[in-house]
């Protein structure tokens, strides 16, 4: 009997030994100390980062030192993928991705901004900024005596900062909020300038307004030339000031009491510079910066492969007279996106030279629309090819989609697609003008710049003057071009009259009916093999 119960007892201890095993195991697995291995949680991190002084996240303030925005690497100078698809969508502007995105892989990303430095009353300038560390080091223009109260001439401070970056390579030249600088004209130049340099700009740079700042005239205000991976980004403003120029031939009205005002704007050079042009450079990035009131061409891209402008915003009045917004000329592989523009010419205009263009989800108006030349002038050779026009809007312009060619050219631009093409109120919303004059009187010539395969999809909207004119070569016809889902309705507007649809030698298909209906397009192709290949001429 003593055995029995002794078992009893050793077997009733074992169980209760193993049920406050079992307690303690769960009680240690929910307790404070114990972690998983794997990584803590979104709270966790969130909890962590509010407490910190030193997080990643902090924003700059105060007395700190001016940021040092990302430099990313730079991609190789582009071979272009060809012709991009018109319709992939764009991803989320707030999706992170490098500074330098490669214009050729078709990407809609927007580079990210980095915290604006403070630069109120009482900032002390950083000291000389310290060797480059990853993420290169910053030359703020403050620091090599730019005065930045709009009237002083920091020109001389600029020159110092980029000599300073351009030395240092992977580095940034900030130009920074709050400020007003006076810059005269100015190159930032290679080709002996280590690359990925950004020009971070933040606050205002005003062109001057004096004669004597420009001589006989130039071609060009600030001039990034011959670089590798240069970035020009910011929440800045580039002012040109062009009044002085455009009001040029309106001063002398023949009174005896003009102040020194207009007695300065008289001796204004007749040669109008561009704004902000890249010469000869790789792998360009333009974004989030202001462009107002150019003397001429607010942005300016010559000789240039791998280009990405987006987000950025470019006014001028209507009556200003030259003033395109941006000139690509002899340049590859560009990408403009998400841009804003209100000019006196050109929104945007594509010269010689050009292939693998892709513009899309851009606003334009006033202007004369997207135009791609004049193209072949003073009998010279004229080649565009590979330009993608989608998802545009354009409001009070005096054109919409356009191409235009002097007689007596040569070359050809082939492979053009114009795509949901929203207009309102434009004056000739489609166009083709292989008889471009913008004299009173120009010579006729047998010559042409040929235009073949135009798409003209989902343009619509409404017109004033003419919804379609194809003026073409009688020696080159126009071919291939092709209409769908094209729908313009006519706004009547005072001392404007309305005109049907214009053909002259242009050859195509109509892929849908038309509104109005552009029964003048002949179907089909034109007689004869009169076309060459684009490599054969170009």
């Amino acid at each position: 009997m003593k055995l029995r119960v002794k078992g009893l007892s050793l077997l009733l201890l074992l169980v209760l030994l193993a049920l406050c095993s079992t307690i303690d195991v769960s009680e240690a697995r929910r307790g404070k100390h114990w972690r998983p291995r794997g990584s803590p949680s979104s709270s966790q991190l969130r909890k962590k980062g509010k407490g910190k002084k030193g997080s990643s996240h902090r924003q700059y303030g105060g007395n700190h030192p001016s940021p040092k925005p990302p430099v990313s690497s730079t991609p190789s100078p582009g071979a272009g993928n060809g012709y991009q698809n018109p319709y992939q969508p764009s991803p989320s502007p707030n999706a992170p991705v490098n500074p330098i995105p490669n214009p050729t892989n078709g990407s809609r990303n927007s580079s990210p901004k980095p915290p604006a430095p403070s630069c109120g009353k009482g900032h002390q300038p950083p000291s000389r900024p310290p060797p480059a560390s990853s993420q290169g080091a910053v030359f703020n223009v403050v620091d090599f005596g730019a005065k930045a109260d709009g009237v002083s001439d920091d020109t001389k401070a600029f020159e110092g900062a980029w000599a300073a970056a351009c030395k240092q390579g992977a580095s940034t030249v900030l130009v920074p909020p709050g400020l007003e600088f006076l810059v005269g004209p100015i190159s930032f130049s290679g080709p002996y300038c280590k690359p990925n340099i950004i020009f971070q700009l933040e606050g205002t740079i005003l062109a001057p307004t004096s004669a004597e700042a420009w001589g006989s005239g130039l071609l060009q205000w600030l001039e990034f030339t011959k670089l590798n991976g240069i970035v020009i980004q910011g929440n800045g403003i580039i002012n040109g000031r062009g009044q002085e120029w455009w009001t040029y031939s309106e001063t002398d009205d023949g009174n005896d009491d003009d102040t020194q005002y207009n007695v300065e704007l008289k001796r204004m050079p007749q040669i109008k510079p561009t704004a902000l042009r890249f010469y000869g450079s790789f792998n360009v990035l333009v974004s989030g910066i202001t462009i107002v009131n150019s003397s001429q061409c607010h942005l300016k891209f010559d000789n240039c492969q791998g280009v990405m402008v987006h987000d950025i915003t470019i006014s001028s009045p209507e009556n200003s007279v030259n003033t395109d917004g941006i000139h690509l000329q002899n340049s590859k592989d560009v990408s403009i996106h998400h841009a804003n523009m209100a000019c006196g010419d050109d929104c945007i205009s594509i010269q010689t030279g050009c292939s693998n263009i892709n513009i899309h989800n851009v606003n334009c108006g006033p202007g004369h629309g997207i135009s791609i030349g004049g193209l072949g002038r003073d009998n010279t050779k004229a080649c565009v090819s590979n330009v993608t026009v989608r998802d545009i809007n354009m409001f009070g312009t005096m054109y919409g989609v356009r191409i235009k060619t002097w007689q007596g050219g040569v070359g050809l631009v082939q492979d053009i697609r114009f795509s949901n093409i929203q207009v309102k109120e434009v004056r000739t919303p489609i166009m083709i003008d292989q008889f471009y004059c913008d004299k009173s009187i120009c010579r006729n010539q047998t010559a042409a710049v040929a235009v073949s395969g135009v798409q003209y999809e989902n343009i619509r909207g409404t017109f004033t003057i003419t919804p379609v004119h194809f003026a073409c070569s009688d020696n080159l016809p126009c071919s291939g071009i092709s209409l769908t889902g094209v729908q313009l309705r006519p706004v009547q507007i005072p001392h404007y009259h309305l005109n049907n649809p214009f053909c002259w030698q242009a050859f195509g298909e109509l892929y849908t009916p038309t509104v109005p209906p552009v029964a003048c397009l002949q179907i089909g192709k034109p007689a004869g093999n009169y076309l060459q290949t684009y490599q054969d001429i170009c």
